[in-house]
C-alpha cells in the first residue's frame, strides 16, 4: 500500500510543530527589580499537600517569593499548620482575622506582594499563600522603590484553580490544613538522557533508510544505464516515485504555514480540538508504524515471498500480503493507545507511534541540496524564536508554550511530541520534544549521509558523523539552556539548528565541495555505458 499521500497529509500537521523543550508555566518579571538584601531568595517550587482531619485530599503547586523566610526541602521537616481566608481578602491593609500562626490565604491585586506579607505577619500569620488572578504562577518580587525588605514567613504564589480549590475544601470542611515545603530536584533527571538518546538514535536510523534507499536507487539507475535501455529516458528514476524532495517555495512557505497553524492551535484549543489531532495522529502514527515493519520484516527471507506478492484491495491497487497482515496490528495499536491515552503509562504507545512516524517522514521527504536545508532550517530557526519568545510581545503570552501545555483543553499537551516521565524529579512531570525538533534537522542529518554513501565517502572524511555529533551538541545544550534558565521553555531549534547547519556549512566550504552541496545536493556520477576516450600520445 502506497502510503505516500496520508503521510504527506501528516507531515502538513506534524512537521509545523517544534515545540519547545520542557514548556514552563511561570511567568517571568523579574528584570526591574535586582537582588537586593533581604530580597534575595531563589525561585522554587513549593509543594502545597492540604488535609482534612489529618487525610491528605489534595496537592498544589506554587512558586516561592524572592522574599521571606525559606522552605524546608523535606516533607517530614514541614509542619502540618491550619489555614484561614484572610480579611480582607486582599490582605493589603490590617487585618482583621485573630490568628495564632495560621497560614493565610489572600489574593493577588491592589497593593504589592511585600505589603501583604507584612500584613500577614503583624496579624501572626506563619505563612501567607497567594493566589493569582491567572491561572498561570508569578514570580513574586519586591517593588523597585523598596530598600529595607524584612519578612520573618514564607511567601508562595499559587495559580488561580488552586485558590478556587482550596477555598472550596474550607467551605465544606472546618479542620484544613497545609504543609509548605520545596523539594530539591536532580540538576539531570534519567528521562533528560533517554529522551537525548531516542532523539538521536530516530534520527540515525532514518538516516540510514534513506541513505540506502537512495543508494539501491542509484544501483537500479546505472544497470538501466548500462543496459542502454530507451525506457530509462521516459520513466522516472527509481524510488522517486515514494520520495518528495522540498523545494526552495516551499521551505520558504513553511514560515506561514506553520505560523497560521500554531495560531488556529492557539485559537481553537479545546478539547473537542485536541480529539481531532489524536485521531489525526492515530492515522498518521498507524500509517508510520505499518511502513516501517513492513520495510523490517521485508529484509528477513522467512517474509520475502509475502513482501513480494501482492493482491488488489478496492481503493488501494495493489497491496503485498505482508502489508495486509501487519496493517491490523498497526490500526489495533493506534486505537488503543487514543482510547487509553490518559493512563499513566500511555507515553510508551505515544513514542512508538510518534518515532515510526517520524522515520517514515524523513525516509520519504527529502531535501535535495544543501541550500533548500539552509532555507528550511533557517525558517524555522527564526519560527521557533518568534512563536516562543516575540509572540508575548502581541498575544501577552508565549503562544508556543500555551500550545504545548494545551492550555484550556483539559489535555496534559497535544500528541505530537515525544515524551518520558521525569523518573527521580519530586515534581514529576514529562520531559518532551516535538516532532519538528527531529524531523527538521533530521531532514540535513540524512541527506549528509545520502551524500557520503553515493560519493564514497568514509565515515570521518564525510559529513554524516560530524552532523549526528552537531544534532546531539546542540540538543544536549538545550537541555543546559532549559535547566539554567528554570521556568522558561526553550526553543530546541534555537540550539539545533546554529550546531548542525553550521558544521555542515564550515566542512563543506573547507573542503572545498559547498558548490557541489548547495545546487546538485550529489556528486556527479559517469554514465556506465559512455567509456572514457583515450588520450592521445
Amino acid at each position: 500500500m502506497d502510503s505516500k499521500p496520508a503521510l504527506c497529509a501528516a507531515l502538513l500537521l506534524l512537521l509545523l510543530w517544534a515545540s519547545p523543550a520542557g514548556a514552563g508555566d511561570i511567568v517571568h518579571q523579574d528584570d526591574k527589580a535586582p537582588k537586593r538584601p533581604g530580597c534575595d531568595n531563589k525561585f522554587v517550587l513549593v509543594k502545597v499537600p492540604t488535609y482534612v482531619d489529618g487525610k491528605e485530599v489534595a496537592e498544589f503547586v506554587g512558586v516561592g517569593a524572592r522574599f521571606g523566610v525559606t522552605l524546608e526541602s523535606k516533607e517530614k521537616d514541614a509542619n502540618q499548620t491550619k489555614i484561614a481566608l484572610a480579611d480582607p481578602p486582599d490582605c493589603c491593609s490590617k487585618l482583621k482575622n485573630k490568628l495564632t500562626g495560621e497560614v493565610i490565604i489572600v489574593y493577588r491585586g491592589q497593593c504589592s506582594f511585600t505589603v501583604k506579607a507584612n500584613a500577614a505577619e503583624d496579624a501572626g500569620a506563619s505563612g501567607i499563600l497567594i493566589i493569582n488572578n491567572r491561572t498561570e504562577l508569578f514570580k513574586m518580587v519586591c517593588e523597585e522603590t523598596e530598600t529595607d525588605v524584612t519578612i520573618g514567613i514564607p511567601a508562595v504564589m499559587l495559580p488561580q484553580d488552586a485558590g478556587r480549590s482550596l477555598e472550596d475544601i474550607m467551605k465544606n470542611n472546618s479542620h484544613v490544613k497545609v504543609q509548605l515545603y520545596s523539594p530539591k530536584r536532580p540538576e539531570v533527571d534519567v528521562a533528560e538522557v533517554f529522551l537525548w538518546l531516542m532523539a538521536v538514535g530516530t534520527i540515525l536510523c532514518s538516516s540510514y533508510w534513506s541513505a540506502w534507499s537512495a543508494r539501491e536507487a542509484a544501483i537500479e539507475q546505472d544497470k538501466l544505464l548500462k543496459d542502454g535501455s530507451d525506457e530509462f529516458l521516459s520513466m522516472e528514476a527509481p524510488g522517486s516515485s515514494s520520495v518528495v524532495d522540498i523545494s526552495t517555495t516551499s521551505a520558504i512557505l513553511f514560515v506561514v504555514i506553520a505560523s497560521c497553524f500554531l495560531i488556529m492551535l492557539y485559537k481553537l484549543m479545546s478539547l473537542w480540538f485536541i480529539e481531532v489531532l489524536v485521531v489525526l495522529f492515530a492515522i498518521g502514527g498507524a500509517e508510520g508504524l505499518q511502513t516501517c515493519l513492513v520495510a523490517l520484516l521485508s529484509s528477513f527471507r522467512w517474509f520475502e515471498h509475502s513482501s513480494e506478492s501482492f493482491v488488489k484491495v478496492p481503493f488501494l491497487g495493489a497491496v503485498s500480503h505482508l502489508t495486509l497482515a501487519v496493517s491490523p496490528f498497526c490500526i489495533v495499536f493506534a486505537v488503543v493507545w487514543a482510547v487509553f491515552r490518559r493512563v499513566s503509562f500511555a507515553w510508551i504507545g505515544q513514542d512508538i507511534l510518534g518515532i515510526a512516524l517520524i522515520i517514515t517522514v524523513l525516509q520519504i521527504i527529502r531535501v535535495p541540496n544543501l541550500k533548500v536545508g539552509t532555507i528550511l532550517l533557517s525558517c524555522a530557526f527564526f519560527y521557533d524564536i518568534f512563536w516562543v519568545f516575540v509572540s508575548k510581545w502581541w498575544f501577552h503570552e508565549s503562544v508556543m508554550i500555551v500550545v504545548a501545555r494545551g492550555d484550556n483543553s483539559g489535555e496534559d499537551g497535544i500528541p505530537m511530541l515525544l515524551k518520558i516521565p521525569r523518573m527521580f524529579d519530586p515534581w514529576g512531570g514529562y520531559s518532551i520534544i516535538g516532532f519538528g525538533d527531529i524531523i527538521l534537522p533530521g531532514l540535513l542529518v540524512a541527506f549528509s549521509l545520502r551524500y557520503d554513501w553515493l560519493s564514497k565517502k568514509n565515515l570521518q572524511g564525510g559529513y554524516f558523523l560530524w552532523a549526528m555529533i552537531a544534532y546531539g551538541l546542540g540538543l544536549l545544550i538545550t537541555y543546559v539552556a532549559l535547566n539554567l534558565m528554570d521556568g522558561h521553555g526553550q526553543p530546541a531549534l534555537l540550539y539545533i539548528v546554529p550546531f548542525t547547519l553550521g558544521t555542515f556549512l564550515t566542512l563543506g566550504k573547507k573542503r572545498g565541495e559547498l558548490k557541489i552541496l548547495w545546487t546538485r545536493g550529489e556528486p556527479e556520477r559517469p554514465c556506465p555505458h559512455v567509456h572514457p576516450q583515450p588520450t592521445p600520445q
